[in-house]
Parts: C-alpha cells; sequence; structure tokens
C-alpha cells in the first residue's frame, strides 16, 4: 500500500470523483453527455466513447488534487491509457490524484428490500490486476430499498466479509451499502444500516481500515460515529439521484462526510462544448462540491 496515498485520504481536504460508470448505467451517462446509442455501434465503440470523456474530464486543469482526493474508476478504465500511462498512474504521478477501483459486478433482483452485489467470481484476479496497475483501494455497491431488517444485515454482511478479502490483498475498500433516495421511511433504514455498521465494526480487527461510501443521510450529522470510527479511513457520500445543487446543499450538513459524486459531478458537461466552456462548466462543478465537502 502506498502510505503517501493513505495519509492524503485520511487527511487532506477534498473529494472523491467517481468515473465509475458501468455497463449498465454508461449509455445514459454519455446521453447525458450528448453522445446518443446511436453514435457507437457496439460496446466497445461504447466504452472507448466514455473513456474519452473520462479522460477529457481528468486532462481538464479544474481537475487538481487542491480540491479532488481521489477518483473512482472502471475496471476498464484501468486497463486503458491517459496521455500515454495507465489512468491510475496518470492519476497518481501527474495529478496527485488517489485511484480506486470499482470491483462489484452489478446488483441481484431485490430480496427482503435490498439488492446485494453479484458474485465476484474473479476477485483474486482482478485485485492481482488492479495491484500491478498502481491502484490504492476499492469500490463496491449493492442497495437498500426499504426498511427491512434482515435484508439491511445481510447487505452489511457481505460488503464487510468482501472487504476483508480486499484488506487482506492490500488495499483499502470503499463499502458503499446505498440507501436508495426513493426509499419509504428512508431514515429509518438508515437508522438500521447505522446500528448494522457499528456492530459489524465491533468485530474487526484493529487492523482493517475501511471506507464507506454512504447516501446523504436525512438526518443531519447521522453518520457522525462511522466518521470517528478509527477503522474508519473517510466516509463519502453519494449523490443518489439527487442534482448537484441539492446534494450539495445536503451534503453541507453533515461536516466531515465529503462527496463522492458522478452525475452530479459531470452535471452539465456536454461532448459538443468548447475546452474552455468544458473546463469552466467543470471548475465551476468541483468548486461547489468542494465547498460543500469542507464545511
Amino acid at each position: 500500500m502506498n502510505l503517501s496515498q493513505l495519509e492524503r485520504m485520511k487527511n487532506d481536504n477534498g473529494f472523491i470523483a467517481a468515473l465509475d460508470q458501468s455497463g449498465g448505467s454508461t449509455p445514459k451517462a454519455l446521453a447525458i453527455y450528448g453522445i446518443p446509442k446511436e453514435a457507437y455501434a457496439d460496446e466497445a465503440e461504447m466504452f472507448q466513447k466514455v473513456h474519452e470523456m473520462r479522460s477529457r474530464i481528468m486532462k481538464s486543469p479544474a481537475f487538481t488534487k487542491e480540491r479532488i482526493l481521489a477518483a473512482i474508476l472502471f475496471e476498464k478504465t484501468m486497463d486503458l491509457k491517459v496521455d500515454g500511462k495507465y489512468s491510475a498512474d496518470y492519476l497518481w504521478e501527474t495529478k496527485g490524484i488517489v485511484p480506486i477501483l470499482k470491483v462489484d459486478k452489478g446488483l441481484l433482483d431485490v430480496d427482503n428490500g435490498v439488492q446485494l452485489m453479484k458474485p465476484i467470481s474473479d476477485l483474486e484476479a482482478l485485485l492481482i490486476r488492479a495491484k500491478d496497475r498502481h491502484i490504492f483501494g476499492t469500490k463496491m455497491r449493492s442497495v437498500i430499498k426499504e426498511a427491512n431488517p434482515t435484508g439491511i444485515k445481510a447487505i452489511v454482511e457481505q460488503q464487510f466479509e468482501l472487504g476483508k478479502v480486499i484488506v487482506a490483498a492490500g488495499f483499502i475498500p470503499i463499502l458503499e451499502p446505498e440507501v436508495d433516495i426513493h426509499t419509504p421511511n428512508k431514515a429509518e433504514a438508515e437508522a438500521i444500516l447505522k446500528q448494522e455498521i457499528l456492530e459489524y465494526l465491533k468485530t474487526v480487527d484493529a487492523s482493517c481500515q475501511v471506507m464507506f461510501k454512504l447516501t446523504i443521510p436525512e438526518v443531519d450529522n447521522f453518520y457522525q460515529e462511522i466518521i470517528a470510527h478509527p477503522n474508519v479511513v473517510r466516509t463519502v457520500a453519494l449523490s443518489g439521484g439527487y442534482s448537484r445543487e441539492e446534494s450539495n446543499k445536503k451534503l453541507a450538513k453533515n461536516p466531515k462526510l465529503i462527496a463522492s459524486f458522478s452525475r452530479a459531478l459531470t452535471e452539465g458537461l456536454n461532448v459538443n462544448q468548447s475546452d474552455e466552456e468544458f473546463n469552466k462548466m467543470l471548475d465551476e462543478s468541483i468548486e461547489s462540491i468542494y465547498e460543500a465537502s469542507i464545511k
């Protein structure tokens, strides 16, 4: 593990840019960016288009370590290059931004009010590749749709069990048990989730360091016990479908909870913008998210 990156993640100001749209979410992300499905013939062309979008973001003069701590990459992005360097090396060596890898393979159908992750059958091999590509940490997402104690307990157990494997391989995992923003009784679901996380944290060794990516809570400062826990390197928030303005407003009410936004980060960016227009829009987006993250 790169100790300079660990210290940066623990102590520096900034937020995490989520550039990890998967095969399922990429068409929508490209459409919002101004590239319709008709613009690419197959999956390979689709991923090339989204890599061009991500590269444009990463290479922008607005995308700097002064405001961005880390960036989450999709698996295919890890194996592609930006300005002649593999994406993770470009982020760290050129930009001073910590590279993180999305490792989950998507979601199972809803059961007990939640969507667990699909099995990650190649996790061991993926982590070996990630080490070769100089990745610092990982991220994996599951989703809570109801305040169902059985389902939420199962999500926390799955996240932690996979997290332990990732820690043993030398990475810092981001555990992401997302509470869908449309969940009925969202505050109740968050209360169950927090209790399960805190109970599970009691069972892990002191050397087990993790991060959490959580939906911005209904109750301000709700996750302070998790944020302050000695096993937790950092706790970040997903935008979850809220607009950037709404996400920032909600985030600013939660001190020490920092952003890890995807849609809210890229909102307003368009393939047809000039570099000047693109960089100005991205700079304004990054500044607003940064300000909300350091309040």
